[in-house]
C-alpha cells in the first residue's frame, strides 16, 4: 500500500492528517484494512453477494431461484491475505489447465506447494507459471500445453507462490 506522502500526491491533498482522515474511514468502509501492525492492506474487493442456489451445467433442469445464503468472494478466495497478490496471465503454456491469456490469478507467497499445484516459478534465472511436479526426491515444472517441454531445473527452482484462483472477465 502506498506510505502517507505516496497517498498525498494521489489525492492531491497538502496535508497528512487529510490522509490520515481519508485511510482512517476506508478502514471503517472495510475498504482498507490494517494488519496487526497498523500497516495498510487492501479492504475487500467487493460486497456480500447473495448465494441463489445452483444451475445444472448438464442436461437442463427446472431453475430454483432461492436465497440460501450470502458470500463475499474476498472470504472465498483469499485465505491469507497479506500474502496474496495478483498477476496477470501471458502466453499459452497453461491453456489446457483453462488459464488463457489475459487471465488474472490470485498468488499466495509463501505457501508450500503440493505436487499438482500450479506454481509461479524462478526457474533457471527466468519467471514462469507452470504445475509443480515432484517423483521421488527430483521436482520439475510441467506446462499444460503440449507444445511445451517439462522444465527440469539445471542451476536453481524456487517457488515463489501457488496460484489459488484463476480469474476472467467476459
Amino acid at each position: 500500500m502506498p506510505s502517507d506522502n505516496e497517498l498525498m500526491a494521489i489525492t492531491g491533498f497538502r496535508s497528512t492528517p487529510a490522509v490520515s482522515t481519508l485511510v482512517e474511514r476506508l478502514v471503517d468502509l472495510a475498504r482498507l484494512d490494517t494488519d496487526v501492525t497498523g500497516r495498510l492492506l487492501s479492504g475487500h474487493l467487493c460486497a456480500d453477494l447473495p448465494l441463489l442456489g445452483t444451475i445444472a451445467a448438464g442436461f437442463p433442469s427446472p431453475a430454483d431461484e432461492e436465497l440460501t445464503d450470502t458470500m463475499s468472494l474476498d472470504a472465498y478466495l483469499i485465505a491469507n491475505k497479506e500474502a496474496t497478490y495478483i498477476l496477470k496471465v501471458t502466453g499459452n503454456s497453461m491453456i489446457d489447465a483453462g488459464i488463457l491469456p489475459g487471465d488474472l490469478l490470485l498468488i499466495e507467497r509463501g505457501a508450500t506447494p503440493r505436487d499438482g499445484d500450479i506454481v509461479f516459478a524462478h526457474v533457471d534465472h527466468a519467471w514462469t507459471m507452470k504445475f509443480f511436479r515432484r517423483r521421488g526426491a527430483s521436482v520439475f515444472l510441467e506446462a499444460a500445453n503440449k507444445d511445451y517441454q517439462p522444465i527440469h531445473p539445471q542451476e536453481e527452482l524456487t517457488i515463489a507462490a501457488v496460484v489459488r484462483a484463476v480469474i476472467r472477465k467476459y
